[in-house]
């Protein structure tokens, strides 16, 4: 078979699919072959009676507006209707040209009908809707062998072209990745789409685009891949026909399911702690606040630390260069661990350091109040209005990394110590939690907690729960706590005065320093309570 060759711009010829066919029939197993643009057999490949497996392919010359240039021809013996599951998975995921299915007859090993299909590009939704959804591929019309008359080169040249022009939308100044994102849940579904809501507002505010988002209900979740072999080798195809760069899903990952997932995809796979990881490292802008997300990245990374190829051979070791030295794989690690020694013995100066100062601030008995509660609530904003600052506040998340203090003075002419904390979200990772250990304990010597809450959010009753669980993680939750409404302007007013009764809090807007009074003196009020008879 290595020494046939097809005309490039045929897809098969009769003489080609007659061999193919009689030596299918001969052996009683699928044959199949991978043939490039040129018309020569690369790779032959023997299956059993059901399937071929293809070998893996080395995806270095595979571009992001090009098929990888091979297409495979395959024998089906059992009279299959079409292409099977499995000869469309491997189609997209190889990004191969197109991949043909050739019938045998079981008496004479002729070829029969040949089936055909090839990727689809993304495109205008009006020309490939079908139930909703756009479809990944393009079936051709069955044909007998030497009635194809398909002009392959040119059908090749087309759908790169197209593919081309949909990135050369995207400008070239553009460099954002593109993700889509996948949330799985053994819960509602509509639970899962307020947490896919919320990691879409992460996306944005890491700086992606987002292509598409994919929710799974299912009754457990799969060990190995998170969402099941074929879900994922949909979503795939679907990263595939969109372009996109990665995957982020809204679920931590272990270790063990990144290693299986990308060794089936080409595709950066981000799971929601990174994602978080990676924020803070782009808001950081402190020195300490620096190393506290190096530390949570690094000890994140630790266990994820893969090698494989020569980068797991072993390095000279041992006396006269003999002996099985170390792999590179465990000099990473070494190395890592080494780091993290050395930015956790930093932290311990500056949580002393922290100490000192909050020594002072009680020797001067000034009361100190944390503002406290879920990202994006309006906590710098408040710390502006209420202290004429200008902390820096954007309508994003984590927008405030490095806790700011700033002094206070109340009505009775009282100066108290009021501090701006990093906001908290649900299913934060432990990694990042520890790392701002010095940073939240600025929180412990509070007299009273500030818990804001954006009082416009759908979420508002999930939030509220989900700060009160990360209080009680660090054991704040003895701390007196004033339950506060943010964005008052932005709720609907009757729904805001039931959940102000139901939660027994007071409703301002940061941006609106009138309905501050009411807050300033409830915060007096229990800093400083009338004796009781």
């Amino acid at each position: 078979m290595y020494q046939r060759r097809i005309p490039p711009k045929e897809i098969v010829t009769q003489e080609f699919a007659r061999q193919l066919t009689e030596l299918s029939q001969e052996i009683g197993r699928q044959v199949g072959v991978l043939v490039n643009r040129k018309g020569h057999v690369e790779t032959v490949v023997v299956g059993d009676a059901s399937q071929i497996v293809l070998p893996a392919q080395d995806r270095s010359r595979l571009g992001k507006s090009r098929f990888y240039g091979l297409r495979c021809l395959h024998t089906h013996l059992r009279g299959e209707a079409g292409l099977t599951h499995d000869d469309l998975t491997d189609l997209a995921l190889l990004r191969l040209d197109l991949m043909a299915a050739i019938d045998v007859d079981p008496k004479t090993g002729l070829p029969g009908m040949v089936r055909a299909a090839h990727l689809l590009p993304a495109t205008a939704k009006s020309s490939q809707e079908e139930n909703g959804e756009q479809k990944a591929f393009q079936f051709l019309d069955p044909h007998l062998p030497g009635q194809l008359d398909l002009d392959f080169i040119e059908l090749i040249e087309s759908l790169e072209a197209e593919m081309a022009r949909n990135r050369g939308a995207r400008k070239a100044s553009d460099t954002r990745d593109r993700a889509i994102l996948v949330g799985v849940t053994t819960e509602t579904t509509a639970e899962a789409k307020d947490s896919i809501d919320e990691l879409r507002e992460l996306a944005t505010s890491g700086g992606l685009v987002v292509l598409d988002e994919i929710i799974q209900r299912r009754q457990s979740l799969d060990p190995k891949t998170l969402v099941g072999k074929g879900k994922l080798d949909e979503i795939i195809i679907r990263s595939l026909q969109l372009g996109a760069d990665m995957i982020v899903f809204d679920r931590e990952l272990s270790p063990a399911q990144v290693r299986a997932i990308n060794e089936i995809a080409d595709l950066k796979i981000v799971d929601r702690s990174q994602l978080i990881l990676d924020i803070f490292a782009q808001r950081a802008q402190t020195a300490e606040g620096r190393i506290q997300v190096e530390l949570a990245q690094l000890k994140y990374l630790l266990p994820r630390l893969t090698g494989s190829g020569t980068a797991m051979s072993r390095l000279m070791g041992g006396i006269g260069g003999r002996g099985p030295g170390e792999t590179k794989l465990e000099v990473d690690r070494r190395r890592v661990r080494d780091r993290i020694s050395h930015l956790e013995s930093q932290l311990d100066k500056i949580r002393a350091s922290r100490n000192q100062r909050r020594a002072q601030r009680t020797r001067r008995e000034m009361p100190v109040v944390s503002i406290v509660g879920y990202t994006n609530a309006g906590k710098s904003t408040l710390l502006n209005a209420l202290t004429n600052s200008d902390v820096l506040a954007e309508q994003r998340m984590f927008a405030t990394l490095d806790p700011t203090s700033r002094r206070l003075r109340l009505p009775q002419e009282q100066e108290i110590i009021i501090n701006d904390t990093v906001g908290f979200i649900r299913d934060l990772p432990k990694d990042l939690l520890a790392a701002f250990k010095a940073t939240l304990e600025e929180m412990e010597q509070s007299d009273l907690l500030i818990h804001l809450v954006d009082a416009s959010s759908p979420q508002l009753e999930s939030q509220i729960t989900s700060v009160n669980r990360i209080l009680g993680d660090l054991r704040l939750d003895a701390i007196p706590r004033l339950l506060v409404f943010n964005k008052m302007d932005l709720a609907d007013g009757e729904e805001l005065e039931n959940s102000c009764e139901a939660h027994n809090a007071i409703a301002i807007s940061a941006i609106n320093r009138r309905s501050l009074d009411n807050l300033v003196n409830e915060i007096s009020a229990r800093l400083n309570p009338e004796p009781t008879e």
